[in-house]
């Protein structure tokens, strides 16, 4: 198996999940108009970031021993756990229960779809 730097490929698909995630929280902007509901969309952007780039890191680790899938896998149970956390943290922070588990979930729904061809990279 041939050898491929592990930064360039996290550093592209971080790339990636920031310019999907930025987009997405302009759009949840336009439906939540209260200041609490746009602090909760800004804080689950900023969680999803981190998150999502602990997946990929675990996944593009395993998927360079071959085990891709279950790498990917990984990172989805990891994103499962994060964001039954982030209820029990956000209501404890006082943010919005909709606004801040509906943009999360979002967050990571679309950056797990564009995870994939990273793995490769």
């Amino acid at each position: 198996m041939k050898s491929r730097p592990f930064g360039r490929g996290l550093a592209l698909y971080l790339l990636a999940s920031v310019a999907t995630i930025v987009v997405a929280t302009l759009v949840f902007m336009m439906v939540y108009g209260g200041a609490a509901e746009r602090r909760a969309v800004i804080v689950s952007a900023v969680v999803a970031l981190v998150v999502q780039g602990i997946a990929c890191a675990v996944a593009r680790l395993m998927a360079a021993d071959g085990n891709g899938i279950a790498g990917w896998t990984l990172g989805a149970v990891i994103c499962l756990v994060a964001l039954f956390a982030f209820g029990f943290v956000g209501r404890a922070l006082g943010l919005p229960s909709n606004a801040a588990l509906l943009s999360l979930a979002t967050f990571f729904f679309l950056t797990e779809l564009i995870e994939p061809p990273f793995l490769n990279i």
